[in-house]
Parts: C-alpha cells; sequence; structure tokens
C-alpha cells in the first residue's frame, strides 16, 4: 500500500481562504471512498501507486472548474514494498515508542 500527501493551492482567488476548495476534495474523497485524513496541511490518502497518481490529477484539475487560472499541486508518495503499511501506522509506531 502507497501513502499520498496532497497540498493542492488554488492561486489567485478572491479571498486567501480556500477552505471551499479543501471541501470539495473531502466530498470527493468520501463519495469515492478513498480511505484518507484531513490535516491542516494537507491530506493524506491511501491506495495503489497509479489509482494516487490518477486521483491526484483529477483532484488538482478540481478548483480550475470554478475559473482558478492557476493552482499548484504539491504531493509526497511514500511506498513500502518490504510490508503492507496503512494510513496510520506510521503514527501508531512513534505513539508506542513513546509510550
Amino acid at each position: 500500500m502507497t501513502i499520498m500527501q496532497l497540498t493542492i493551492i488554488p492561486l489567485g482567488t478572491r479571498t486567501p481562504g480556500v477552505g471551499q476548495y479543501v471541501a470539495e476534495i473531502q466530498q470527493v474523497l468520501r463519495r469515492e471512498g478513498v480511505r484518507h485524513e484531513l490535516t491542516d496541511m494537507g491530506t493524506i490518502i491511501e491506495g495503489e501507486p497509479q489509482a494516487l497518481l490518477a486521483l491526484a490529477a483529477r483532484l488538482h484539475g478540481l478548483p480550475f472548474a470554478h475559473g482558478v487560472q492557476r493552482v499548484v499541486t504539491q504531493l509526497v508518495l511514500d511506498e513500502r514494498r518490504d510490508k503492507d503499511v496503512r494510513l496510520g501506522d506510521k503514527t501508531a509506531a512513534v505513539q508506542a515508542r513513546l509510550a
């Protein structure tokens, strides 16, 4: 399983807030049943690498449908092939070391 951190930044909007764009992304992920977590700095999503990359491309395009002229998308993929890692496993491992 691969974990992707995705941050989509619409530029040149009327206000500095981007919550409406983040909410739309979250709605798409929920509707499609994608396992994900919203954080203050982006969204973490788990899945297969090719599916995640295709999903990132689709989500990147959402702000353009609202008239945004420029979108910057940052993504990080973390894929381990030696063991199955799921969303939340890394956090749990650190919490166990702190206990």
